[in-house]
């Protein structure tokens, strides 16, 4: 079937039979916009990573489906498919960082180190090695070429869709992999994705989106943690007055903010007077191995207007400036929140909220755009409350 398109709405160049090599997942975002660079003159070879093996079976992990899935779009658009094995850097790279974060009492993003260390670093040198021009994924996210005062700068901007843009899992990505990136879908819509891969009766037309760990795929978390964290159990104690309420399996399985599957009862938002309100994890003791717990999701001890950030990237090169008003991301699904960033020193920063935020989670990533362009960011190290702040 014939799909109109505005070409110059989606803004993708033409290719004029340049060689572009697209990761393809086996979903509907990869498939599509191999198709968009097949529409736009783009001579397009498909990539198929498989970075995971140590359970790869059929009860969790999806890999031998979706490299099926790939092979038939690969086959209905007639494009040439490779199949690459990237599954020890993923491990060295990525899972074992993964795994210490968590060890350490932290919650990491491993889909910020995933794009960092195997998207655009692993597969980007063996598109280059195929002799491939650029590099195309279906992030929901723009690439655009500034020049001000200071010079020519690849910028990584935020999606059209406000409601899938990625943006945020790309920010460690640097200036050379940026000028060699391309995000066919960053103007378009979910719902016009769909559209298009009905229209050209893609098999993954239909096929629901993925979620859970980078390529490792959906599972039930806490089993899969304890395969190689074992299980550590200890107290569950108030943080107000130091009650022991129940027992936990690992601090390490636990995030702040978390209300489900602490086992120690509480309603959420209880309005009978026989009922409590729910318990959030609020902090973590690694070392003497103790979760504490504080009622109500307005407690003073889960809102923190500060934050210092470490391992930080600027995407431009440059730290941007202090004492400007930007916004942030202290996690994916958290909206834009107004912020300073008070200090820089070395890969170091200190960011200061306008209005306290809600659980912000030492490994998670702060990520700092100023209007649409994302600037860069770092790891939450640790978070405060000011005076005068929530609390």
């Amino acid at each position: 079937m014939m799909v109109e398109l505005d070409w110059d709405a989606i803004g993708v160049e033409p290719g004029e039979g340049r060689h572009v090599v697209v990761g393809l997942s086996g979903g509907v975002d990869s498939s599509v916009a191999a198709w968009i660079l097949q529409e736009r003159g783009w001579r397009v070879t498909g990539v198929f990573m498989k970075n995971w093996e140590d359970d790869d079976d059929e009860e969790y992990c999806s890999t031998r489906q979706d490299l099926i899935d790939v092979v038939s779009v690969c086959d209905l658009l007639g494009i040439e498919l490779e199949v690459v094995n990237f599954a020890k850097e993923y491990k060295e790279r990525v899972f074992s960082e993964f795994l210490a974060e968590y060890a350490a009492g932290r919650t990491p993003n491993p889909d910020v180190l995933c794009n960092a260390e195997i998207k655009f670093a692993c597969f980007l040198d063996h598109a280059m090695a195929l002799g491939a021009e650029r590099i195309a994924t279906g992030h929901y996210a723009q690439v655009r070429r500034w020049e001000d005062e200071e010079g020519a700068t690849y910028q990584l901007l935020k999606a059209e869709d406000g409601t899938k843009d990625q943006s945020y899992f790309l920010y460690r990505l640097d200036q050379a992999q940026l000028s060699r990136s391309m995000f066919p879908l960053g103007r378009l819509y979910k719902r016009e994705v769909r559209r298009i891969a009905r229209a050209l009766e893609l098999p993954v037309a239909e096929k629901k989106d993925s979620t859970g760990i980078c390529f490792i795929g959906e599972r039930p978390f806490r089993e899969f943690l304890q395969r190689y964290l074992p299980a550590r159990p200890g107290e569950i104690r108030a943080l107000d007055d130091g009650r022991v309420l129940g027992t936990h399996q690992g601090v390490m399985y636990y995030t702040l903010g978390q209300r489900k599957g602490l086992g120690i009862g509480g309603v959420k938002g209880g309005a009978n007077p026989d009922e409590h309100e729910a318990w959030y994890v609020a902090a973590k003791d690694v070392a003497a191995n103790v979760l504490y717990v504080v009622q109500g999701r307005e407690h003073p001890a889960l809102w923190h207007d500060r934050l210092t950030a470490v391992c930080c990237h600027w995407i431009s090169g440059r730290a941007p400036h202090t004492h400007w008003v930007y916004t942030a991301k202290p996690r994916y699904r958290s909206s834009d929140a107004p912020c300073e960033i008070e200090r820089v020193e070395g890969d170091r920063a200190e960011i200061i909220f306008a209005q306290p935020q809600w659980a912000l989670t030492p490994g998670q990533s702060v990520v700092v755009y100023e209007s649409r362009v994302c600037l860069g960011g770092g790891i939450i190290e640790t978070v405060v409350t000011q005076p005068g702040g929530a609390g």
